[in-house]
């Protein structure tokens, strides 16, 4: 009976850390649908243009084969955010909810990387929407339209720099701030402590090859069991540990 107790008691501790990581799951999860849903609408537009334009016989066929070069980018960046963004909001969770012991945390761990890299393919089919923008003045309208529709597209690219890097510098998380809902305990009984995330300091080549998703555990690893510091004080309030030499026990009544 006491030992049902004391594993219901186990149990019901490590699920309501499971719910602290599940918080992370939802954050990232609605990351990669907004980035999806803004992806999705740019792909469309850079479709339209490459089939709904009318390109003039006169133009140059350099700035034509760039036009349709830099569209197509833009597309296909956008494209590949929306499939990355689906696949993570469905696959993510589902792992995490049907998965093994320590599939929660590999599906966290898992979307934490993806969406990032999910949003720069975004960026990157950003960028080549405003430059396909500006072959597509050269193309159509003479060079002081053109030339003024490159000062705009220029100023408006720069401004959404800017202003990202402000958002951004404002909402940072400097390295030792950033906090997950992972503990890890060992095995000896060292405290537990809050990890920080392994791309955290990551560039975007670690990101492109997919850098720490190839080291998480195969789905089917054996996941070894650990007691958490946090259950053995609970469980020391109602078993007494043996008396230290040299103090003194009350005698039983």
């Amino acid at each position: 009976m006491l030992f049902a107790d004391k594993r219901a008691l186990e149990t019901n501790l490590q699920v309501s850390l499971l719910k602290i990581r599940e918080k992370e799951l939802q954050f990232y999860t609605q990351n990669c649908i907004a980035i999806g849903t803004q992806a999705a609408l740019l792909s469309g537009f850079a479709y339209n243009g490459i089939i709904q334009v009318d390109i003039p016989e006169e133009s140059h066929d350099l700035l034509k084969a760039l036009y349709l070069c830099v569209t197509t980018m833009a597309m296909g960046f956008e494209l590949i955010a929306v499939l990355n963004s689906t696949l993570c909001s469905m696959l993510g969770p589902g792992l995490a909810l049907r998965g093994p012991d320590g599939s929660m945390h590999r599906a966290v761990d898992g979307l934490m990387l993806e969406y990032r890299l999910t949003f720069v393919f975004f960026t990157l089919g950003l960028v080549a929407f405003h430059v396909s923008a500006l072959l597509f003045a050269w193309l159509e309208f003479s060079w002081p339209v053109a030339l003024a529709m490159t000062l705009a597209l220029v100023m408006f690219i720069y401004g959404m720099y800017k202003y990202g890097m402000r958002i951004y510098r404002r909402f940072a998380l400097a390295g030792d701030g950033f906090i997950t809902g992972k503990f890890e305990i060992g095995d000896d009984g060292n405290e537990p402590r809050e990890t920080e995330a392994p791309t955290q300091q990551a560039g975007i080549g670690e990101l492109l090859a997919g850098s720490g998703i190839s080291d998480a555990p195969p789905v089917n690893a054996p996941v070894a069991k650990k007691r958490t510091q946090e259950v053995e004080k609970i469980i020391g309030l109602v078993e007494p540990k043996q008396a230290t030499y040299g103090t003194r026990v009350a005698p039983s009544a």
